[in-house]
Parts: structure tokens; sequence; C-alpha cells
């Protein structure tokens, strides 16, 4: 709901808002609306704008060291949900929202030696990084790590008269 609507709504509450019910119109507001009757006279316009639905605190959340006793066995043995809830003492679905809270909920996102998540490479802009692939098709004499090198000198000069400076 926009702010305009929701100072429309206020308005009329606030000129219903405690004349008596003459049956058209009702003594007491919605819940909802209520609350914005409430949070603009307290907070004036502030009050109106739309507010998160996420609570302030969660109490009971998985406790921090359960819920690395759940990252430190999908880490070190791999096991699946089904296998860390029981030997925790914790049901699948919690055990899925710690692993998907730490990134680890995916065995195929784990490095298979280490267990650790597997990162990849993240740029802040697209063409940050050039990468030049170079594979020997054939046997041609001059292909050597100078060609390579001269190739991107002259991609550097290329980019720098198209105002790119930096490669």
């Amino acid at each position: 709901m926009t702010v305009s609507a929701s100072k429309a709504i206020v308005r009329s509450l606030a000129s219903v808002f405690g004349l008596p019910s003459t049956g058209s119109q009702p003594s007491w507001p919605t819940p909802s609306a209520a609350g914005g009757l409430h949070r603009w006279r307290t907070e004036g316009e502030a009050g109106l704008y739309d507010r998160p639905s996420r609570p302030h605190t969660t109490p009971h959340r998985t406790a921090p060291d359960l819920e690395a006793q759940v990252c430190r066995l999908r880490t070190r043995r791999k096991p699946g949900l089904a296998r860390i809830g029981p030997i925790l003492g914790l049901p699948a679905s919690t055990v899925h929202r710690v692993l998907t809270r730490h990134g680890l909920h995916r065995l195929a996102w784990l490095d298979r030696p280490t267990g650790r998540p597997i990162r990849r490479y993240e740029r802040d802009r697209p063409g940050e990084v050039v990468h030049v692939d170079v594979k020997k098709l054939g046997r041609i004499p001059d292909e050597k790590a100078a060609t390579c090198a001269a190739f991107l000198r002259r991609a550097a000069a290329h980019f720098a008269g198209l105002g790119i400076t930096r490669i």
C-alpha cells in the first residue's frame, strides 16, 4: 500500500474514531487499521511507511554451538540430513535450515576431499576480468609465449583506444 493511501485511511479513521457508531460505520477499526492509526499518532507520517515483517529476535533459533556441530559433521563426514539429525537429536528440517544458512546444504557444492564450499570467482562488474585461453591447434612455428604476450599488448592498446584503460 502506498503512503498516500495509508494517509487517506488514517485520516478517515481519525475522523470516525471516537464517534459513536451509527450502524453504517464501525465503532472500532480492524486490527491492522488500528495499528496504522496508533503508529500515525505516535510516529507521525514516518509510521505509515511499510515495515519489514521479519522479527527483531528469534528466541528459539538453534544454538550456535549446535549449529557448529552440524557444520562440522557435514564438512568432515559429509552425511545427508537424515543422518545428521539422529546423531545430534535434531529434526531433518532443522538440520537443513542450519546447513542452508551456512551454505552447506548441497553436497555437490562442497569440495570432496576437504569438505569446504567451492568458491567461484565473483566480480563487481561484468567484463572486469578478461580471460584468454590459448590452445595449440597445430604445429605453428612461432606459437610461443612471446606471441601470446604480443596479443595481450595489442588487445590492451585496442581497448585503450576505446577508453578502457585498465584490463
